[in-house]
């Protein structure tokens, strides 16, 4: 299982979303809807700690699987 405090960058797919609300209602603060179809938007592509946990947990519970989670890649010095 991965570390809640381990850096986070997330990704979503419109194009998958059917607009279910799973992630807007689980992580509020990271996702929402749209007005217009009720997709997915991305307000929070690098969630702070505190809010990370509930990004997985709304990845997890998207019946699309239209949420990515993905370690930030390392810079070089």
């Amino acid at each position: 299982m991965s570390d809640p405090q381990e850096p986070l960058r997330l990704g979503v797919d419109r194009d998958r979303c059917v607009g279910a609300g799973m992630c807007a209602l689980t992580a509020p603060g990271i996702f929402d809807q749209d007005d217009d179809e009720g997709l997915v938007v991305l307000l929070a592509p690098a969630p702070d700690p505190q809010h990370r946990a509930a990004a997985r947990m709304a990845a997890g519970l998207c019946p699309a699987g239209a949420i990515t989670l993905r370690s930030p890649e390392p810079t070089d010095p």
